[in-house]
C-alpha cells in the first residue's frame, strides 16, 4: 500500500471517528435535554396534583359545612322541635314517653353522624364508598332525591388522592343533579374488576346538550382534567330530557390494591 493511500485511509478513519464522536455528543445532549424536560414535566404534574388536592379538600370542606347547615336546620332542628312538642303532651302516657325517647335517640344518632363527617381527620382520609353512602343516605333522609348505590365485585383500596379526587368529581355531579337537573332518581354504581374500577352515576333529570358551551358554567368542565391527575378517564353523557350520566374508569394497581 502506497504512502498516499495510507494517509488517505488515516484521514478517512479520523474523519469517521470525529463524525461518530460528534453524533454521540449530539445524541447525549438531546438525551440530557429530553431527560431534563421529562423531569420538569414530572415536577409540573406533581405540582398540579398537589394544587388540585388542596383545592379539592377546600371544596369538600365547604360543601360539608353547607350540608351540616342544612342538616342542622332541616333535620336535627325538626327532630328536636318534635321532641319538644311531644314533651308538652307527655303527662303520664307511657307511649308518649317512648315516642320522645325514640325521637331524641334519632337526634343523637344524627348528631353523631354529622360530628363524624365534620372531623378534619375524616375529610383528610376519605373512604370512597363510605363517603358516597353518607351522601346517598343524606339525600334520602332529607327527601332531596331518591338515591341508591350499588357495589359490584371485590373492593380494592384506592390511594388517598384517588379517593379524594374521585369523591369530589362525583360530589359535584350530585350537586348539579340536585340543583339543575330536576331529577327524581339518582343511582351510583361501583364495579370493581381485575384492573379497573368502573363508576357510573346516573340521574333521570332533564339532561342538557353537551355541545352547548353556555352550560360549562355548571362546574362540569373540571371533571376530565381532575380525572387525568389520577390517570383516570371520565366522560359525561347527556341529552335533553334523557338524564345525565357520568362514567369514570380508574386503573387499579397491585402496589396499593388489596381485597377486603
Amino acid at each position: 500500500m502506497e504512502r498516499e493511500e495510507i494517509i488517505s485511509l488515516l484521514i478517512l478513519l479520523s474523519s469517521t471517528a470525529v463524525i461518530i464522536g460528534i453524533i454521540i455528543i449530539i445524541l447525549f445532549l438531546v438525551f440530557q435535554k429530553r431527560k431534563s424536560q421529562l423531569i420538569l414535566e414530572k415536577k409540573e404534574t406533581e405540582q398540579k396534583l398537589l394544587q388540585e388536592i388542596a383545592k379539592t379538600q377546600i371544596e369538600i370542606k365547604e360543601t360539608t359545612l353547607r350540608n351540616l347547615s342544612w342538616e342542622l336546620h332541616d333535620n336535627i332542628g325538626q327532630l328536636l322541635s318534635v321532641a319538644k312538642i311531644q314533651l308538652n303532651h307527655i303527662d303520664a302516657n307511657r307511649e308518649a314517653k317512648e315516642e320522645v325517647n325514640q325521637t331524641l335517640s334519632k337526634s343523637i344518632k344524627e348528631l353523631r353522624a354529622l360530628s363524624r363527617i365534620s372531623n378534619p381527620e375524616y375529610l383528610e382520609n376519605i373512604d370512597l364508598i363510605e363517603a358516597l353512602e353518607i351522601e346517598i343516605n343524606r339525600f334520602n333522609r332529607l327527601n332531596f332525591i331518591k338515591a341508591s348505590i350499588e357495589i359490584k365485585g371485590d373492593k380494592h383500596n384506592l390511594n388517598k388522592n384517588e379517593n379524594l379526587i374521585t369523591f369530589r368529581i362525583i360530589q359535584e355531579f350530585f350537586s348539579n343533579s340536585i340543583k339543575h337537573s330536576r331529577a327524581t332518581k339518582l343511582n351510583v354504581s361501583l364495579d370493581y374488576q381485575t384492573n379497573f374500577l368502573y363508576i357510573t352515576v346516573h340521574d333521570n333529570g332533564i339532561g342538557f346538550d353537551t355541545s352547548d358551551q353556555n352550560l360549562k358554567g355548571l362546574g362540569l368542565i373540571n371533571i376530565e382534567n381532575r380525572a387525568k391527575l389520577i390517570k383516570a378517564e371520565a366522560k359525561l353523557t347527556s341529552a335533553n330530557n334523557k338524564g345525565t350520566q357520568l362514567s369514570i374508569k380508574i386503573p387499579l394497581y397491585e402496589t396499593f390494591s388489596s381485597h377486603s
